[in-house]
């Protein structure tokens, strides 16, 4: 399928504030760019990298007062993700080098702390595919879904402890469980096609039986038609926006939609968006 997506964010800088941004996604797996548009108001100079992840990224510094970013793209999407039942585990002894530090604790991700509730949810079950798919389905079913219960400091370990989030919560302790097994697990952040309510979006993926699989524990069963926009070992190495000085969100709108005939379909659908609050957790991280 094709979708159109994107998303405007409005700030305020305080100061002249330097910004790294990761809005852009590229063409891979699963997904293909067809267009682009990226737009930043004021105009700036604008740099572009990319990170150890590969990831896109772009260094701005944003003016003092109102400074806004608008992205937005059409790309052909994969309507269905691979799943592999039965797909077995992969020994840690035969892992490719770039993926070995997705088997170590991070800052959100602290497997070494997660062993016990991982083998009580995976007891009985084969090592790959399936451990990390029951991982999946149990943290759907017991983890509460609910705005305003996590912050930037959430953890995995909190997450396990209260019983509530968000997606960013859920793809941490999915992550953090799935390595508590030696099962490589990485964060995913970007677009999901007729999520509800509609948000930037994050889910996480496991390496069993020599390559990556999606798990999504927000939803009942595998979606596809998904956007990536960057890989990571947790929310900060993912985070959308990541400012170096004092700068503040006032308003952020996100949209996903089919190709229409319609010209201009998407952005229209975007303006009549309602403002929301980040599901993501905090889509920037602040240094000052």
């Amino acid at each position: 399928m094709q979708l159109n997506a994107g998303c405007e964010l409005s700030f305020y800088a305080q100061t002249p504030t330097p910004l790294i941004l990761m809005l852009r996604p590229r063409s891979g797996a699963g997904q293909w760019i067809i267009r682009e548009e990226y737009q930043i108001t004021p105009a700036v100079n604008v740099t572009e990298f990319t990170d150890m992840y590969g990831n896109l990224c772009q260094r701005v510094v944003a003016p003092e007062g109102p400074f806004s970013i608008h992205f937005s793209a059409t790309v052909q999407t994969a309507d269905l993700i691979d799943t592999g039942v039965g797909a077995p585990y992969t020994p840690v002894e035969d892992l490719p080098d770039d993926v070995l530090h997705y088997t170590l604790p991070s800052r959100y991700c602290q497997s070494d702390q997660l062993g016990d509730l991982a083998a009580q949810i995976t007891e009985h079950i084969e090592p790959g595919y399936d451990q990390a798919e029951a991982i999946r389905k149990w943290i759907h079913e017991t983890i509460t879904y609910q705005y305003g219960t996590s912050d930037a400091s959430t953890s995995a370990v909190d997450t396990a402890k209260n019983r509530v989030g968000v997606c960013r919560d859920f793809t941490h302790l999915g992550i953090s469980l799935c390595r508590a097994l030696n099962v490589p697990a990485r964060m995913v952040v970007g677009y999901l096609y007729q999520l509800e309510p509609m948000d930037l979006h994050a889910w996480f993926e496991a390496y069993v039986d020599g390559r990556w699989f999606t798990f999504d524990a927000t939803q009942a069963e595998p979606r596809g038609n998904r956007i990536t926009v960057a890989y990571g070992r947790d929310a900060a190495d993912v985070a959308f926006t990541t400012q170096f000085g004092s700068m503040t969100l006032d308003t952020m709108r996100v949209w996903v939609d089919a190709v229409s005939n319609e010209p201009g379909e998407a952005e229209k659908k975007a303006e009549e968006a309602p403002t929301f609050s980040n599901s993501v957790g905090s889509i920037n991280q602040t240094h000052n």
